[in-house]
């Protein structure tokens, strides 16, 4: 799988009806710029709201995955996801101006096409993907349903589908690659059994159902109430059922076909964790819940080990700067110059270090009888540590001051004492454009995380005398 992001070359936008509302909706894919990830944006409400497509947003998973931030909600997510996830999309906005995104077939074969004609380009920088080390699983006791995540070395997904009718039975499907998606899996129809499909008319639901966007499975007797329910629903004059068990007027296109919605599902549920997966999925009785219950679990993982993965240095080897070129470089000096080496330098990273003594001035004052590194200054020392990266970037780095503009997602972790020695390592979220660099910090200590935090700083030259 290519390294870089990708997002679309051009805006797309295709219309249909919403599954339980019935009215027409209007949904426009556009490009997003990079570590944007997935986005839905409603459109139709003041200030067009957006709703990140994260696993901490599902509220509930009746009849699809459903997502609220704020009290703005996308219903039925799922089949969307599947198919930017299949497509190797790594960042796009989902523009739509209803709750729900276009039923179209049931499938996700219309949103694949769609993205297809918009096209897909590479962007400058790298993917973020998540690699598979150990057995991850959640069991729902309760259901048996049962998903299993295993090293792999490809994003591979078989699903076991058992609902214990005779019209269904027993079905397995597996995906070996993503590439194959579009040929196996897009076309898949949602599915619904005929005692789910009264609840749902009685509730006033599916108004945007038809015999062409839901297999339904005939598991029990049709009462005439309820096919004069169907027909009206349907807009049919009559309505029978196949001698395979499924309401006319549709085809099977698979005879393993609710497998493999199953398996579309498990791939849109899981673009919620918000990072790319290479591992392989075993899903047994997959449904909407433990999917999301499942993304929820794994994001808390991979954010935990991000957290403890703590970056390892040579600090024994000849600094990349040591203090007298980083003072040729950053405006600041002492007491207030709190970086003291340089470790390594591109044009997207900087790595710097401080240590942390018993000398340092800030000490008589916090606290005389329990010396700590006030927080503000280990931020200070990290956005000095991101000072070196922009100012690099300028061939005369002594005419221009850095200032800061705003920092987010600020956490301690540890306290810093005496002694301590602090590695900083500062990423770039998005190029530098006009002097402004935003970036992504981190601060480590005796082999744990200790601060991190997102900063954005601008350069500007110094003022004439």
């Amino acid at each position: 799988m290519n390294r870089h992001q990708k997002t679309i070359k051009q805006e797309v936008t295709l219309s249909g009806v919403g599954l339980h509302t019935g009215n027409k909706v209007t949904m426009t894919f556009k490009p997003a710029p990079v570590n944007h990830g997935y986005a839905f944006v409603r459109i139709d409400l003041e200030g067009e709201p957006v709703i990140e497509a994260s696993a901490e947003y599902v509220i509930n998973t009746q009849r699809g995955t459903n997502l609220e931030k704020r009290g703005v909600t996308v219903n039925t997510s799922e089949h969307v996801l599947a198919a930017v996830v299949a497509l190797d999309i790594d960042n796009i906005i989902i523009e739509i101006n209803a709750p729900e995104p276009p039923i179209m077939d049931g499938s996700s074969k219309h949103f694949i096409e769609a993205l297809e004609k918009a096209g897909i380009e590479e962007q400058d920088a790298e993917r973020e993907e998540y690699v598979v080390k150990d057995i991850i699983s959640y069991r729902d006791e309760e259901t048996g349903s049962e998903i299993i995540l295993m090293p792999c070395d490809e994003y591979k997904i078989t699903t076991m589908v058992d609902f214990g009718t005779k019209v269904l039975g027993t079905q397995n499907a597996t995906l070996e690659s993503l590439t194959d998606f579009k040929n196996e899996i897009a076309d898949a129809r949602t599915f619904s059994f005929l005692h789910e499909l009264e609840m749902l008319l009685d509730n006033d639901l599916i108004k945007g159902g038809d015999l062409n966007n839901a297999i339904v499975y005939v598991d029990k007797e049709i009462s005439e109430n309820t096919m004069g329910k169907l027909k009206k629903a349907f807009n049919k004059e009559s309505l029978t059922v196949k001698p395979n068990g499924i309401l006319d007027n549709l085809t099977l296109r698979w005879a393993n076909e609710a497998a493999r919605h199953k398996l579309l599902d498990v791939i849109g549920d899981l673009a919620l964790v918000g990072t790319r997966i290479k591992g392989k999925v075993i899903a047994n009785k997959p449904g909407h819940l433990v999917n999301t219950v499942f993304a929820k679990k794994l994001q808390k993982i991979i954010k935990q080990e991000k957290r403890n993965n703590v970056p390892t240095f040579d600090l024994n080897q000849p600094p990349l700067m040591d203090i007298h070129q980083i003072m040729n470089i950053l405006p600041h000096r002492p007491p207030f110059l709190l970086i003291d080496r340089i470790i390594e330098l591109s044009d997207k990273h900087v790595v710097g270090m401080k240590n942390v003594t018993m000398n340092e001035s800030f000490f008589v004052g916090h606290f005389p009888d329990s010396p700590v590194m006030p927080g503000v200054l280990q931020i200070e020392a990290m956005a000095q540590c991101g000072g070196v990266l922009v100012l690099s970037t300028v061939p005369d780095p002594d005419n221009y001051l850095t200032y800061f503009m705003k920092m987010d997602n600020v956490k301690f972790k540890q306290k810093v004492l005496p002694g301590d020695t602090l590695i900083f390592k500062a990423e770039l979220m998005s190029p530098i454009r006009r002097g402004i660099c935003h970036m992504q910090s981190y601060g480590y200590a005796n082999g744990k995380l200790v601060v991190e935090a997102e900063l954005m700083a601008q350069i500007a030259k110094k003022p004439k005398e």
